[in-house]
């Protein structure tokens, strides 16, 4: 498994503390138990500064597994790339069946699961990353100007007229922050080893929290749900 890093745990860990509240508080105002009036630095800047972190941190994540162990990476990455993105299928599923005005269709796990995959020849890259996130970044801004009368286009940045979805992260301009992750993991990480000084911490609950991400923002919505219902 090779060696974790405290400080990449917590971060991840603190992500997802602010990504639950920040769900709670949406959930309170889309099923109409509470308006909160938090203006739009809250509602459209602090979920994607928290997606903005979770992204980087997957990039970062990349660079360590690849680097701990280099024996069928290429192998591993697809194979975590494809149930990533089953896991997104599943929440397609969820809310297609329940929440159909919101469907997510390529939301933040479909997109890490196909970035995990397109990650792959990136990989060994420092400096030389920030060139293809520079032409990412700058695809997506014009993709975002674009509509398209398909759907399939969707992950690529391309939206129908009127598209709304309670999660989307198309790889233009999204996969820009993996490849600025990767950057930032071979070189602070290098050979998979921390190259500066910070000493060994722990943080425990936040760092219990990053180790299983996935599995609590699969359960998550579903517990604030639950919860709100019980308290209604």
């Amino acid at each position: 498994m090779g060696k974790r890093f405290f400080e990449i745990d917590a971060a991840r860990g603190a992500a997802i503390i602010l990504m639950i509240l920040y769900h709670a508080a949406f959930d309170l105002q889309y099923f109409g138990i509470y308006k909160l009036e938090l203006g739009w630095i809250f509602w459209y800047f602090f979920p994607r500064l928290i997606a903005s972190t979770f992204i980087v941190i997957t990039g970062i994540s990349l660079t360590l597994n690849y680097n701990k162990s280099k024996v069928d990476a290429k192998k591993r990455f697809v194979l975590r790339g494809l149930k990533i993105f089953c896991f997104g299928l599943l929440i397609t599923a969820a809310t297609y069946l329940f929440l159909p005005k919101g469907t997510i269709f390529f939301g933040i796990l479909h997109f890490i699961g196909v970035s995990t995959i397109a990650s792959i020849p990136f990989l060994r890259m420092r400096e030389e990353a920030l060139l293809p996130a520079a032409v990412v970044f700058l695809a997506g801004f014009y993709t975002g100007s674009l509509t398209t009368d398909s759907p399939w286009l969707l992950w690529l940045g391309l939206m129908p007229k009127d598209f709304y979805t309670f999660d989307y992260f198309p790889v233009f301009p999204w996969f820009g922050l993996v490849l600025t992750g990767i950057y930032l993991g071979n070189k602070f990480y290098p050979g998979g080893k921390r190259s500066f000084g910070i000493g060994e911490f722990s943080s425990g609950f936040l760092e219990t929290l990053g180790r299983n991400s996935l599995l609590v923002y699969l359960l998550h919505q579903p517990a604030i749900i639950l919860l709100l219902a019980f308290l209604r």
